[in-house]
């Protein structure tokens, strides 16, 4: 374990959260002899401490600190303080995370040029692309232990698997399987293979799936490079007169405002909080927030196009049994405008429980048609969809001056919108999903809305030119050299494919960096 690092102490990195983005980087960096410290504002659970439970598991983990919501989404209506669900604590929402690992395909890197002027969406190419990622992403699918790849086995399917692979034939499919998950289908990494339990989304008490929790932070800390401060919530970071950033600003766990001093910080926070952050950071120098001079903080929020579609059969499918989305069809995920709209998207193998079911199913609804429908539930079969969805500069998240959460900070609002290529996505994938359900004879099929679980993109998004974003290609601020985000907020655009192998990757890209540029006093 690291001894504590001194908070007067100006040569350490600061790690701001401890997900997939934030918890790899500092296990990275402390690997690489470099003195990291990592906050989190969140709690410390490990395996053991999970809780096989939906609710109260939901208790233990989310980030339930306000948030206020606006736009036209469904989720401003039936969710309005809970915009997304995110985990709030060591490990972030790499713990909640259901483990699907997909590289982006080559076009998505090039969204802008692939797919042209799409009117309302403010589309721009990723300044790096496929052939510069895959090093990376070899990287990432080896400390993730990916199925499918370094030859390990795929993961066996459950029911809810084969009915969906069955109806999926049915269609002509032919890219089926049950995925490249971050799931050990064997021993590996001296953690145990999946258990097949189910409660993949509250935290694996087996460890068979990969969390930054109890793999990248634990090994972090081991070298004595890292430490981990839990229960320490940022307020502010702090820069000099030169416009440099010298630490940050936290409240402990006993809600004491403290000071770190830093020669570099890297924020983690999601798409929510990362952008929440830097506008909560405003100065004099920096009126408008840190890293802000494009106007670009905040803006281009993205969540993936989503939605589910359950379906009832004569007969017990018991979907939640089994690994809870080892189940894909990348069919639809090409660009094809000939469907109506630009992009693709995945289907993916869900189940719900019951409590969950009931919140999601049809928020705030409790007539026949819906209690029928949770009456079948033992004969249910489920998916999600993830499709890219178009990057607006509307969709954003702003400080809601209005609302202080417990240390007297305003808190996040997110607007969004759906772009009308969103919508023509979802309609075509509930009709696919429909479809291939009523093959396999589906007696009721329920396409349901989007639900606040989703991935959270953009925000700080790379680009090439400084007025067009908010990072370069490395995750560097454009205006600020000592000044890194670490996390989804760089996605320039979101692909149709689950971002954490892709955080994961750009974290270990961002490590090699950031110390390449440490050791030649650059940075």
């Amino acid at each position: 374990m690291a001894a504590p690092f001194d908070r007067t102490d100006d040569s350490v990195v600061v790690v701001i959260g401890t997900g997939a983005g934030g918890g790899v980087l500092a296990g990275e960096l402390a690997q690489k002899g470099i003195s990291v410290v990592a906050l989190e504002a969140g709690g410390r659970y490990l395996p053991e401490d999970y809780i096989n439970d939906e609710w109260d598991s939901f208790g233990q983990l989310a980030w339930t600190d306000p948030r206020t919501t606006s736009g036209d989404w469904r989720v401003a209506k039936d969710f309005s303080g809970l915009p997304a669900w995110i985990v709030k604590a060591v490990g972030g929402t790499s713990i909640h995370w259901a483990g699907a690992s997909l590289r982006f395909q080559e076009h998505e890197w090039k969204a802008r040029t692939t797919y042209g002027e799409v009117q309302g969406a403010n589309l721009l190419d990723w300044p790096i692309d496929a052939a510069e990622m895959a090093p990376w992403y070899d990287l990432a699918e080896k400390k993730l232990g990916v199925t499918r790849t370094n030859d390990l086995p795929g993961l066996p399917g459950n029911n809810n698997f084969k009915v969906f692979e069955a109806g999926a034939r049915a269609l002509g499919y032919t890219e089926v399987n049950t995925g490249h998950m971050a799931i050990n289908s064997v021993e590996n990494d001296d953690r145990m293979a999946c258990q097949q339990t189910g409660f993949c989304f509250q935290g694996c008490k087996w460890g068979a799936k990969w969390s930054a929790a109890y793999t990248d932070i634990p090994r972090g800390e081991a070298t004595g490079n890292l430490e981990v401060r839990p229960n320490s919530h940022v307020a502010r970071i702090l820069h000099d007169d030169a416009g440099k950033v010298t630490g940050v600003e936290y409240f402990d766990a006993d809600g004491d405002l403290q000071m770190q001093k830093a020669r570099i910080v890297c924020v983690a926070g999601n798409s929510f909080e990362t952008p929440r952050l830097l506008l909560n950071s405003a100065s004099a120098m920096f009126p408008d927030g840190l890293a802000n001079s494009s106007g670009q903080v905040g803006r281009n929020y993205m969540r993936h196009t989503t939605g589910s579609v359950y379906a009832t059969f004569e007969k017990p499918v018991r979907m939640w049994r089994g690994t809870t989305m080892a189940g894909i069809i990348q069919d639809e995920a090409r660009h094809d405008p000939s469907r109506g709209f630009v992009g693709g998207y995945e289907m993916e193998t869900l189940a719900l429980g019951i409590p969950f079911m009931a919140a999601f199913l049809d928020p705030g609804g409790w007539g026949r048609e819906f209690t029928t429908a949770l009456d079948s539930y033992e004969n249910m079969a489920g998916l999600w969809i993830v499709g890219e969805d178009m990057p607006q500069e509307t969709n954003r998240v702003t400080l809601n001056h209005d609302v202080k959460d417990a240390y007297g900070l305003p808190v996040a609002n997110v607007n969004f919108d759906n772009h009308p290529n969103d919508n023509a996505m979802r309609d075509h994938a509930y009709g696919q999903a429909v479809k291939m359900y009523e093959a396999v004879g589906a007696t009721r099929t329920l396409p349901t809305p989007p639900y606040p679980s989703t991935h959270n993109l953009g925000t700080s998004r790379m680009s090439e030119r400084a007025r067009d974003g908010v990072v370069n290609r490395w995750g560097q601020t454009h205006d600020i050299a000592n000044l890194f985000v670490s996390d989804g907020s760089q996605f320039t655009t979101g692909a149709s494919e689950n971002p954490t192998l892709t955080i994961v990757s750009l974290a270990i890209r961002q490590a090699d960096y950031i110390a390449r540029e440490m050791s030649s006093g650059t940075l």
